[in-house]
Order: C-alpha cells, then structure tokens, then sequence
C-alpha cells in the first residue's frame, strides 16, 4: 500500500501528498493512467525538435553528444513517470522528479544555454503530479526565477517568451492531471456510493425481514403447538379448525408484509401491533396488559413504537415464560415488560440491535435489561422536542 496518504484524503491541503491509489483500487483507474501518460508522451514529442536543434548548433562534438543524449533519456522518463510515479512511495516520487530535472537541466548545463531550461517544464508537470503542491509550486518558482537569473547574467536580458513557455506548458499539463485526477477520485467515490447503498438495503431488507417473519412466525408457532394440543386432547375440530383459520390469515399478512418490505411499501401501525400482540400472547396463554388507544404517542413516532412492540412480544414468546406482558405507552416513550425469569439470549439478539438502529435513525433511544422484581424489560424513547422559542430569545443573536 503507498504511504502517501498522511492525511484525510477528502480533505484538501498544500502539503498533502496526491493520492492516486485509485489506478489500482478502481476499475476505470487504468483508463485514467492511460489518458495522463498519453497526454504527458505526447506532449514530450516536441523535445524531439530540441535535439535537432542541438545537433545543428556550432557546440563541440561531445557536449552535443551528451545533450543528444541527456534529451532521449529524458524523452523517456516523460514517457515512464506519469505511469509509474503516482503509484510509488514517497522517496520514489522524489527521487523520479530529481531524476527528472537533472535530465532536463542537462543539456542547459553541458552547453551552457538558459534558454534550454525551459525543457524543464515537463519536470514541473511531473512535480505537480506527484509531491505536494505546496512543494511543487516552490519548485516550478525556484526554477522560473533561476532561468531568469541566469539569462540576465549570461545574456544582458531575458527572453520572457522563453519564460512564457515554461509558465504556460507546465500549468497546461498540471491542469491535465488535476483533471485526471478529480476525475478518477470522482469515479472511485460514485462507485463507493454505489456499494454503501447497496449495503444499507440489504441491512434494511434483513432487519425488516427480521421484523416480520420472526414475529410472525413465532406466533404461528404458538397457534399450531395450540392447535395441535386442541386435537390430541379434546378432538374438537371445530375450535381446531378456527385456530388454522386464524393462521392462514396470519400466513396471508405476512407473504404481504414480505412483499411490501421487498418494495419498501411497508408501513407500520402501532394500533395494530398491540392488537397483534394481544392476539398472539392470548394464543401462547399469557396474559397482555395492553393501552386500549395510542392517541398519546406522538404521530412521528407510532410507527418505530410499533416495531418495538412487535420485536418485544415476540422475545416474550420465544424467550419467556412469564405469565404476564405488560406494555405502557407515553408521549415519546414506551414500555414492554414481562414477569417471567428467562430471559438467556434476549439481549444480544439480532432484533433488539435492529431496533436500536431504528430508534437511532429518529435520534431515540433503546435499553433493555432484566426488570425490577424479574422479567425483562425493553424501554425505547423518542427525542425529546425542543420548546418553542420566547420573542426574546428569537431576537438573540447566534
């Protein structure tokens, strides 16, 4: 892994180190490698014309040579960087940009001509590209004034289309990979947006999966054992065959609970979960000491209210063997508690932790624990609303 990454990527800083681990990570990162090492080749073509040029000027056979030379290698290292620089460790970029400008700087030196310096402006793309900008940008300054000097001292004046040159081609390929770069980050975060949603529906899928089949069926559970217990004791099929009705309905509502959970048309009443929940307690011979109305609870609330009724009395069929579940209902709360004294794997069950998420999600809160004098207890809270503001404290400034 690169070690580049010293800071927040997401958050931008002179002295951060370009991030391009997403040629690797990304799927479109090889066609961004692509598009900036084709962009940086082309463009070094035309130091094809500066060896030319040095091959027809009056300097001495060597210099020229190693000039020639010092040109083609550095032709070649235009054409490598851009493809393997972003992806090294820092000492590597460093020591590619330092490789760079002593190519570049090379034939200015051997044949003593400023105006060659200008060839180092590819060596600033690359500098752009991979250190800082903090530190780049101090580079390609350090490099403009020294042409400058250096013309003034060797010259008597300067050759400020030659220093135009070297401004504008390294701002129009540092411009080329900063597109290529915000481009590829773009890509890399769309297609984590993509999985994060993907991973938030199959939470949601699970957890209201969760909901309704694990209420559902434990109740059918309770209905059948009693059914089954109708038959082998008295044989009334009359009762027996009431008790299948009543589970094929519940059968029926919950294929459709599913299918409207699959399409996220599922909504939630809390008058008809505490109806339910009367039902299946009745069914499993517990007693419910349930609120007659919900006209109290507050409206934004019934519903996640209704998930913690379901979620608490299904625990109490499954986990319990109290003979009394009790549910009390507030403004922004409510309270389902059981007398019984079994209580083992209820607190670190999938359905409470669903139902912490959901009470999250509306910036409540859930806590679940044995009860004063036995049982267990499940107590979820809503946020409290903030009281209107006075005239005074309106008028307060923030």
């Amino acid at each position: 892994m690169s070690d580049v990454d010293a800071h927040d990527p997401d958050e931008f800083s002179a002295g951060q180190w370009p991030d391009w681990s997403f040629w690797k990570s990304h799927p479109d990162g090889s066609g961004v490698r692509v598009v900036v090492a084709t962009a940086m080749a082309v463009a070094s073509l035309a130091l094809f014309a500066r060896a030319q040029d040095i091959a027809h000027g009056t300097s001495p056979p060597l210099p020229t040579s190693l000039a020639i030379g010092a040109v083609a290698c550095y032709v070649l290292g235009c054409m490598l960087a851009p493809w393997y620089g972003p992806v090294a460790r820092r000492r590597g970029r460093v020591a590619i940009v330092a490789v760079m400008f002593l190519l570049g700087m090379a034939p200015a030196v051997v044949l003593a001509s400023p105006s060659y310096l200008t060839d180092l402006t590819y060596a600033l793309a690359i500098g752009l590209m991979l250190l800082p900008l903090r530190h780049a940008l101090l580079l390609g300054l350090a490099t403009v004034v020294g042409q400058i000097v250096w013309m003034r001292l060797a010259q008597g004046e300067v050759a400020w289309a030659q220093v135009a040159v070297l401004v504008g081609v390294t701002a129009a390929l540092g411009t080329v990979f900063a597109l290529g770069f915000t481009i590829g980050h773009l890509r890399a975060a769309r297609e984590q947006v993509k999985r994060l949603a993907v991973h938030q529906e199959r939470e949601r899928v699970a957890r209201d999966m969760h909901d309704v089949l694990g209420h559902s069926l434990s109740t059918m559970t309770v209905k059948l054992g009693l059914t089954r217990r109708i038959l082998e004791s008295s044989g009334d099929v009359a009762l027996a065959v009431g008790q299948v009705t009543e589970l094929e309905s519940m059968a029926r509502t919950a294929l459709s609970d599913v299918r409207a959970t699959i399409s996220d048309y599922r909504t939630l009443s809390l008058d008809s979960e505490l109806a339910g929940a009367r039902m299946a307690l009745r069914a499993a011979g517990v007693r419910a000491d349930l609120p007659a109305a919900t006209d109290a609870v507050r409206v934004e609330l019934r519903e996640v209210f209704g998930y913690v009724v379901r979620e608490a009395v299904t625990n109490v069929l499954r986990h319990s063997d109290g003979e009394l579940c009790t549910v009390r209902l507030g403004h922004d709360w409510v309270e389902v508690t059981d007398n019984g004294s079994i209580t083992v794997g209820v607190d670190t069950g999938n359905g409470l932790t669903g139902l912490g998420e959901r009470l999250a999600a509306v910036s409540g809160t859930l806590v679940h624990g044995p009860a004063q004098g036995g049982g267990f207890q499940v107590v979820a809270r809503g946020p409290v609303p903030r009281p209107p503001l006075t005239p005074s404290q309106e008028a307060e400034p923030t």
